[in-house]
C-alpha cells in the first residue's frame, strides 16, 4: 500500500515549500481544518493521519515499529520523501511535536522550521522538571483506559480540549477519541505518556516555535519553557487560552504567532 493510503494523506495548495501538520494522541488530521487551510496560498500543506488513528490504515501499527515515538517519525520522513516539494515547515501538535521533532534530528536537511503546538518533551515529573504528571497518574490514566476506553474517552477528551465556552469542540475531540481502536490507542497512549525525550531536545537544530497555552492541564508551560531552555534557536509564545488544542479553541492567535515566526526566519 502507498504511503499517501496508509495514512489518508490529503494535499492542497501549490506553494513552492511544503507544510505539513501532524495531529496528536487521539485525534487526526481533521483537528486542523481550522488553521490549515490558511496556508493554503503560500504552502503546498498537506496533512495525515498518524498510521493507528483517523483515516489511516489500522492494519500497518506495528506495535515494535510504533513502540516508540521515532517509528511515527521514520513514518513523516517517508510522507516527506513522497509528497514534500521544496523545504518543509512542520507544525505538529502534542506528541505530533516531539514526532516532528524526532525527525528533525534524523534529517535536518529536509527542514526548514519546526512549529510546536502545545508540546511536551517528557510528561512525568523528574526532580526538577515539572511534566504535570507523576507516574501514578500515568498507570492510573492507562488502566482506566484499558478498562473502559468508552467512558474514558468522554472523561479526558474535554479536559484535554478545555475551552469551556466552545462545548462543540469538546464534544468533537470525544468523538474523534470513541473512533479509535481501543487496542491501539492503549498502546499509542503508553508510548505516548511514558516517553522521555530530553535528551534528544539539544540535537535538534531545526529553528523552532514553541507554542504554549496559558493554561493546559496535559502540558503545563513549565515543559514548555524547559523546551524553550533546552532546545537551540527556539522561540517561545505563549497563547492565552484554557485547553491543550489552541489550534482549534484559538486559531486566529496560533496563526498570528505562527506567521511573525516564519517572517523572522531567512527566506
Amino acid at each position: 500500500m502507498s504511503a499517501q493510503l496508509r495514512h489518508n494523506v490529503h494535499l492542497a495548495g501549490q506553494g513552492a515549500a511544503t507544510m505539513v501538520f501532524a495531529h496528536g494522541f487521539g485525534c487526526d488530521q481533521t483537528m486542523w481544518r481550522h488553521l490549515a487551510p490558511a496556508y493554503q496560498h503560500r504552502y503546498r500543506v498537506l496533512t495525515y493521519d498518524l498510521v493507528g488513528s483517523g483515516g489511516s490504515d489500522l492494519s500497518a501499527y506495528d506495535r515494535a515499529r510504533h513502540s516508540t515515538l521515532q517509528g511515527h517519525a521514520d513514518d513523516l520522513l517517508a510522507l516527506i520523501d513522497a509528497h514534500a516539494s521544496g523545504p518543509v515547515v512542520f507544525v505538529g501538535h502534542s506528541v505530533g511535536a516531539t514526532i516532528g521533532m524526532l525527525a528533525t534530528i534524523a534529517a535536518p536537511e529536509r527542514f526548514a522550521a519546526q512549529i510546536m503546538v502545545s508540546p511536551s518533551p517528557c510528561y512525568i515529573n523528574d526532580g526538577d522538571y515539572t511534566g504535570g504528571f507523576t507516574r501514578d497518574d500515568i498507570d492510573e490514566l492507562l488502566e482506566t483506559m484499558e478498562t473502559n476506553f468508552i467512558t474514558w474517552s468522554h472523561s479526558l477528551a474535554p479536559t484535554i480540549m478545555g475551552a469551556p465556552n466552545q462545548p462543540h469542540l469538546a464534544s468533537g475531540l470525544t468523538a474523534s477519541f470513541c473512533r479509535n481502536d481501543p487496542e491501539i490507542a492503549h498502546h499509542f497512549a503508553s508510548v505516548t505518556f511514558r516517553s522521555d525525550h530530553r535528551l534528544d531536545v539539544p540535537r535538534s537544530t531545526t529553528p523552532a516555535l514553541i507554542l504554549q497555552c496559558s493554561d493546559d492541564l496535559i502540558a503545563p508551560r513549565t515543559a514548555g519553557q524547559w523546551l524553550h531552555q533546552n532546545l537551540p534557536g527556539s522561540t517561545f509564545a505563549l497563547v492565552p487560552n484554557v485547553g491543550h488544542c489552541p489550534h482549534m479553541s484559538a486559531p486566529t492567535d496560533v496563526s498570528a504567532a505562527i506567521d511573525t515566526f516564519l517572517t523572522q526566519q531567512p527566506s
